[in-house]
């Protein structure tokens, strides 16, 4: 049996081969450079990953005994409060329609969650009977009734008493 393939092409494929194995071997060479060169040069990190650590390992609480730790605790209170008081809602307007539009309406309109709407003026007089103070009281404290629940300051606790106060005030002037 004679060779199928003739001299000339059997040359062909031999260095067609050999070229072909020199190109693999340097991109694998190519590779493990540019991998060698990216390894000698760490990326840059993050600056809000330091920031996340931080955060992650800063102390949850602090532990106070005696005086230190009385005056500790009054000054986080006074701080609290201080903060608490500089968040009032709706820019500290004593206005109890504009309270009443932004917050109120959302049950007072609606019935949502059992609460009485204003234009059931039935339904508000044996509350009004109870007087502005037991009210205010509701209002600012929360209340569960029969019917549902009234949560405390309408669920906005940045409100204060005097806005509560006369956003009840004006609700009463309405459903009399």
């Amino acid at each position: 049996m004679t060779n199928p393939v003739p001299q000339t092409d059997a040359v062909f494929l031999k260095h067609f081969a050999q070229l072909i194995t020199f190109l693999v071997v340097v991109c694998i060479l190519l590779i493990l450079l540019g991998a060698y060169i990216y390894s000698r040069h760490p990326s840059p990190e993050n600056p809000a990953q330091a920031t996340l650590v931080d955060q992650r390992l800063a102390p949850v609480g602090a532990v106070y005994a005696g005086a230190t730790g009385q005056a500790a605790i009054e000054a986080a209170a006074a701080a609290a409060k201080a903060a608490a008081a500089s968040a009032v809602a709706y820019g500290g307007t004593l206005d109890g329609k504009v309270i009443f539009d932004s917050l109120c309406n959302a049950c007072h309109v609606s019935g949502a969650g059992g609460s009485p709407t204003m234009s059931d003026k039935a339904n508000w007089a044996p509350r009004v009977a109870q007087g502005l103070d037991t009210l205010v009281k509701h209002a600012t404290e929360g209340f569960t009734g029969k019917s549902g629940m009234m949560p405390a300051k309408g669920g906005n606790p940045a409100l204060s008493d005097e806005q509560v106060h006369a956003t009840v005030e004006w609700m009463i002037s309405q459903v009399k």
